[in-house]
Formats: C-alpha cells, sequence, structure tokens
C-alpha cells in the first residue's frame, strides 16, 4: 500500500474556512540528505571516504573486527587507485557531481518553499557533514527540522542508517528542536511524475528498443532482514516482489519493482519493452538479482540494438549512473553487439523534482502536525 494517499494535504498553510493557529506560523529546517562523495578525486580522499561508508554496519554488516581488517587491509589499499581514476573520470570543475546536484537542489528548494523554511544539505558520509549541518539549523532558532533523506526505496544501508546516525549525533549536540524524517517515497505520485519525464522524453524521441530501470544492487541478506513475516517471504518465489503487502513493505527489491511499474505506466512503456535490474555488486555475498551486467548483453543476445538505461534508485547523477552506466554499460552494450545506447538523466534538480520535494517537505510537516508533535521515525 502506498504511504502518501490522495486525502494527505499538499502544503502547510490554513484554507480560508480555517483559523490561522500556531502550526501555520511555524518556522521549519529541512536537511536534505545524500549518501556522500569524496571530497576530492584523489586516491587518499577517496580512500577515506570509502572507510567511512565501509565501516558503517549496515553497509558492510559483518563483526566489527572482520569489518575493520577488511576495509582497512583487504579492500581500501588497493581500491582507492582504482576508485580514484573512476571518480576523475566524471569529476567537473564544481567537484562531485552529486553534490552539485544536492547544491542545486538545496538552493531551487529554497527558492520554492519560501521564507517560513531554513534549507540545509549533508552527506551521510564525508562533507558536508551531518554535524554541521544540523548545527546550522539549531542556530535558526526553528520550531521543528524535516530530515528528507533521498533515497527513494527503503534500505537499511542507506535510509535506516541515516536515520539513525542523524538522530545520533543530534542527541550527541545535545538539540532541543524537534526532528522528523521523511518516509521513503518510491511510489509518491510526484516523484514517479518527475522521474518519468526523462524518460518519456527519450523514449518518444530516440523510439530505443528497450529500456532498462537499473537500481542500486543490495546483497540478499539486506532484503531478508527486512522481512516482516518472520523470514517466509522474502525471496522466497520467482514472484515475491511483484506486489507490496504488510511482509515485504519495507523491501527494497520490491519497492524497486513498484517504482519502475508506476514509472513505466506514467512514461508509456508497455511491460514487454522494459526489464529492471540492479548494479553495483561488491564482494562475494549473493546479491539480489538480476544483475545489470548480465541484463545488457542478454538483451543484444534477443535482438535489442537500441538501448536506454534509466537509474531511478538515485536521484542526482553520480559515479554509479555517470560512470558506471553511461561509460562502462554503454561499452558492454556495443562490444555485445548493441548500437545505439542512451543514459537517461536522474532527476538532479530539475523544476518538477524541485517542486516534487517542497511538496513532499509540506505534506509531511502537515500530517504529522495531525498526528502527533513527538519525534516520527523514518518508517513514518
Amino acid at each position: 500500500m502506498s504511504q502518501f494517499t490522495s486525502d494527505q494535504a499538499t502544503n502547510d498553510q490554513p484554507t480560508k474556512d480555517q483559523p490561522k493557529n500556531s502550526a501555520s506560523k511555524k518556522k521549519r529546517g529541512v536537511l536534505l540528505l545524500n549518501l556522500g562523495t569524496p571530497d576530492s578525486a584523489e586516491p587518499e580522499d577517496v580512500g577515506r571516504y570509502l572507510k567511512e561508508f565501509l565501516m558503517d554496519k549496515y553497509v558492510l554488516d559483518i563483526p566489527w573486527l572482520f569489518r575493520w581488517f577488511l576495509v582497512n587491509v583487504a579492500i581500501v589499499p588497493k581500491r582507492k587507485f582504482a576508485s580514484s581514476k573512476l571518480y576523475k573520470s566524471i569529476w567537473t570543475k564544481r567537484g562531485s557531481p552529486l553534490l552539485c546536484h544536492l547544491e542545486d537542489l538545496a538552493s531551487k528548494v529554497e527558492e520554492e518553499l519560501g521564507s517560513g523554511y531554513v534549507i540545509a544539505k549533508a552527506m551521510r558520509y564525508q562533507k558536508p557533514s551531518v554535524e554541521s549541518a544540523l548545527v546550522q539549523l539549531e542556530k535558526a532558532d526553528l520550531d521543528e527540522i524535516l530530515v528528507f533523506p533521498l533515497y527513494p526505496q527503503y534500505a537499511e544501508s542507506a535510509t535506516r542508517s541515516s536515520v539513525e546516525f542523524t538522530e545520533k549525533i543530534a542527541q550527541r549536540l545535545g538539540m532541543k528542536t524537534p526532528i522528523r524524517f521523511v518516509p521513503a517515497f518510491y511510489d509518491h505520485p510526484l516523484f514517479i511524475e518527475a522521474a518519468s519525464i526523462p524518460v518519456r522524453k527519450v523514449w518518444e524521441e530516440k523510439k530505443p528498443d528497450h529500456l532498462i530501470m537499473s537500481f542500486h544492487g543490495l546483497p540478499e541478506r539486506h532484503v531478508q532482514k527486512t522481512d516482516r513475516s518472520g523470514g517466509n517471504h522474502c525471496l522466497k518465489s520467482a514472484d515475491c516482489c511483484l506486489q507490496i503487502g504488510e511482509a515485504n513493505r519495507d523491501c527494497y527489491r520490491a519497492q524497486s519493482f513498484a517504482t519502475a511499474r508506476l514509472i513505466a505506466m506514467k512514461a508509456g512503456i508497455p511491460p514487454g519493452k522494459y526489464t529492471v535490474s540492479f548494479q553495483s555488486r561488491l564482494g562475494r555475498a549473493i546479491w539480489i538479482q538480476p544483475d545489470t551486467e548480465e541484463v545488457i548483453p542478454a538483451l543484444v543476445k534477443k535482438g535489442v540494438k537500441s538501448l536506454a538505461v534509466v537509474c531511478p534508485s538515485f536521484v542526482a547523477d553520480c559515479l554509479e549512473t555517470l560512470e558506471e552506466i553511461d561509460v562502462r554499460g554503454k561499452e558492454l552494450f556495443k562490444h555485445s553487439g548493441g548500437d545505439d545506447f542512451y543514459a537517461i538523466p536522474c532527476v538532479n534538480s530539475d523544476p518538477t523534482w524541485v517542486k516534487a520535494v517542497a511538496t513532499i517537505v509540506r505534506e509531511t510537516n502537515a500530517r504529522a502536525a495531525k498526528l502527533t508533535p513527538e519525534l516520527t521515525s523514518a518508517q513514518g
């Protein structure tokens, strides 16, 4: 069931029949939070970022001592040089594309929401830090703060990690301002509308044979941890993710399929003309399927000569979209015998997405005002 229903308020302003109350006069903060990026594309900065990211217990969910050895001895010392080369290939004059898009989004959302809001931005890993953003918001003398994790689908390695980390920093800072969190928005109509616009444009103008919706991958065990049936539903059948119910309402894979279905419907993509897949595998663990690197050559073998790829688990173009898909994905497609390859951009700071973010902020605040003034969780 959708977390966003049609009877939810779309703004936090009183109607003409409602008297103004304290809620309408509140000064609110919004923290736009994305995952992270190195300070530069140099190996040492990339290594520092990788260490912080991989040492997260929700990312690499193994015992601490083994995790520390694996990250600091086996992975990062070598991987930082290879990853540095990849980051350098997509780095811009402004710096990290992910950070640039976050800065642009924050600026435009601030303008869209108006003077009643103070906007801050942060990365779960590295800079700008969550701590610096919370300090900024606390100094603004706000009535409440809404943290907006920019991950459409719920995952413990992204959403839960970001929520718990933010709460931990807020507690350490001794913050008094109430903090709430925007839940996963994988099926929000305005996110779907924003994400479908570039898909529809490429589909109608370029007329590719097929579309891949490539989501970031996760180890299967991460998905199984969110199974509310006690392990009786997730990955137990081939069609376990085709519908969302109580057992799998927090399932990243199921939410990804739901996002794909909604985007396809909105963009006018027939069911047989798109494929859902998952990218960015790391290590030897079993990851959720199908794998994008296997889907691309398989489609070529079926006769696909023109392919478009979009990545709806990302709201901003980054290493995974710009290098992994638009460079390596394109090379794989053409090496396999394909001709035309179209990497579809993320929503970034597109006007439709800016309005969507502002509306989701207003919806969440309005809903929270109706329910309770207390601190709420990321799951809503």
